[in-house]
């Protein structure tokens, strides 16, 4: 990497946000580190165009971080229903806590300091630091990655720890120098912007890319083999059955699943391995008239979850028999599920 680069590529990036950046997200335009933090969380694995809805409904109920820390957790959970990822609505839960009860009620300024807070790594902390304090400190998501290792032909494995940290020291060196206060935030935004509208996975948009001239994956003629990452996660299948038992006023069992594994700490049906466990739970009388329903696919990330519903009628006076695998468990009315924390296809499901 020669110096010029390290200095032309941060005013490349700078300029083209200026004029063709995103600037008007809700998130931007503000050096509040408690929206910038709330975006920030929520833009893990999540597209922007569904990350607004839920960041909007989140500032008008807790408006402040004092407001979100003194929240109960099935609210906060309610209100992330459907985002997914749920552990990251406890630790923005368990996060806004620390930051009242040990910092006043205010966000460290570093990002150092702001790693020790629960659910903060270092390129959430860095994009926080960047946006509201000017820090000269580098983010290091998926987007930034893919847009450096282009640039800079960096044809080391990011399976290996030893080269990302390598591309990481590369990525500080490129920041801004001057003019901190102006240059960070836009850099970081710019840098970010490129990634997600231009230098995409597939099929970049290389001919109006700011960086092109500098770009060695482009003179390369294929940017797409950056960046190199040899190990991947394999998909799984899962397949559960869901008991999906109802009373004659229309309210349904519900049990909080356990705070670790998939949609922990969220509401959910009655979650079952195989048909045989789940009858265990439905009293004889109830057996005779089960209803079926089609199977669907759920898919996660890593897994595609085949999830197969059994209605089961319950009489006013017939009983649950509690799931000890879960915390507690009750017949909850349509009025009060509708704005409980359940998972996405739970929630669609009922509805």
């Amino acid at each position: 990497m020669t110096p010029a680069l390290e200095g032309r590529f941060a005013q490349d990036i700078v300029a083209w946000q200026k004029t063709h950046g995103r600037n008007s997200l809700p998130w931007q335009n503000t050096r509040d580190p408690y929206r910038v933090w709330l975006s920030e969380i929520m833009l893990q694995q999540t597209q922007v165009v569904t990350v607004l809805d839920y960041y909007a409904r989140f500032l008008e109920r807790f408006s402040t971080v004092a407001e979100l820390a003194s929240a109960q957790p099935d609210d906060v959970l309610a209100l992330w229903s459907g985002l997914g990822y749920y552990s990251r609505a406890r630790n923005l839960h368990r996060c806004a806590q620390d930051v009242v009860a040990l910092h006043g009620g205010q966000f460290p300024r570093s990002a150092v300091l702001l790693q020790t807070l629960p659910g903060i790594g270092p390129s959430t902390a860095a994009a926080i630091a960047s946006f509201c304090f000017s820090e000269r400190v580098a983010i290091l998501d998926g987007n930034v990655k893919r847009v450096l290792t282009r640039v800079l032909g960096f044809s080391g494995d990011l399976s290996s720890g030893k080269n990302e940290k390598q591309l990481w020291v590369i990525a500080n060196s490129l920041l801004p120098e001057k003019n901190l206060t102006q240059t960070m935030p836009r850099y970081t935004q710019g840098v970010m912007d490129v990634g997600a509208t231009i230098c995409t996975s597939r099929q970049p948009q290389c001919l109006i890319c700011p960086v092109q001239n500098i770009c060695k994956g482009y003179a390369q003629g294929e940017p797409e083999k950056y960046p190199v990452k040899t190990k991947k996660l394999k998909r799984s299948v899962e397949h559960l059955n869901l008991l999906l038992a109802l009373k004659p006023d229309g309210s349904v069992w519900l049990e909080r699943r356990a705070a670790k594994g998939v949609w922990g700490g969220l509401y959910c049906l009655p979650v079952f391995e195989s048909e045989t466990a789940l009858m265990a739970f439905v009293p004889a009388p109830v057996q005779a008239r089960l209803q079926y329903l089609p199977t669907f696919k759920h898919v996660l990330t890593h897994k595609d979850m085949h999830l197969s519903p059994v209605v089961a009628r319950f009489s006013v006076s017939q009983k649950m028999v509690p799931n000890p695998a879960n915390e507690s468990g009750r017949w909850f009315l349509p009025g009060e599920w509708l704005t409980m924390g359940l998972p996405a296809p739970i929630r669609k499901l009922l509805e």
